[in-house]
């Protein structure tokens, strides 16, 4: 199975670098420019440690799949900081 055709996490990283979305149509020019402009930008940025940043993920991709007060336990659970008031807001208070 091509990257394009497989949905998984890495098919996006995939058919970025090779200028294709994932219905196999070419990524405008000005749009993979802007992301690979940004991209510089976060990877010359200094990390405050993968703890941090797995934390980080967690929330972000979990907030997507898993509620509230689930998440928040199992962040808890696995000795993470419990979800923060402002993560709530921005994650949760659509809900």
């Amino acid at each position: 199975m091509s990257p394009e055709t497989n949905l998984g996490a890495d098919a996006v990283d995939h058919a970025i670098a090779k200028g294709v979305d994932l219905d196999g149509s070419p990524i405008p020019t000005a749009k993979l420019e802007l992301y690979n402009q940004v991209m510089a930008l976060e990877a010359n940025r200094q990390r405050s440690g993968v703890s941090n940043t797995m934390r980080s993920r967690i929330v972000r991709i979990g907030a997507k799949h898993i509620s509230q007060d689930e998440l928040n336990q199992m962040l808890i659970d696995a000795d993470f900081a419990p979800l923060k008031e402002k993560e709530i807001a921005f994650y949760y208070g659509g809900k």
